[in-house]
């Protein structure tokens, strides 16, 4: 995670950039994702995709969606990938859905993924176009 004032890189753990003092998560210079500067009123960052938007940066990466809300989600309807495609992760839904219709192993996927939403580890990665 990056300083959205100064664009410095903050560790996991880390409440205050040390480089210039302000709160981690405050700030709207520099994407929280990439640390590459970015306009105030964007609402996703041009360089990397990731939302700006101050609580996408606080809970994980959850593309700015509510942590409680993707961790209900994602634990009575993962199995379908119906939290990927609210997080804008459209091909990893689908390959859940394909792996629940065809092996049934899709809710295994979807309960990492839970346990990830939890503990604040997973990350949304934009999806690059080709």
């Amino acid at each position: 995670m990056y300083c959205k004032n100064c664009g410095e890189i903050l560790g996991d753990k880390q409440f205050v950039c040390l480089h210039c003092g302000v709160k981690a998560g405050s700030g709207s210079s520099y994407c929280w994702n990439c640390g590459k500067q970015v306009d105030e009123n964007a609402s996703v960052c041009l360089n990397c995709g990731a939302s700006t938007h101050a609580n996408a940066a606080k809970s994980g990466n959850l593309n700015g969606q509510d942590k409680i809300t993707m961790a209900l989600i994602c634990f009575f309807l993962g199995g379908f990938g119906i939290h990927n495609f609210m997080m804008g992760e459209n091909k990893k839904g689908i390959v859940k859905i394909i792996a629940s219709l065809c092996c049934g192993f899709g809710g295994v996927l979807a309960l990492i993924d839970f346990i990830k939403i939890l503990m604040d580890t997973y990350v949304v990665e934009p999806e690059k176009l080709i």
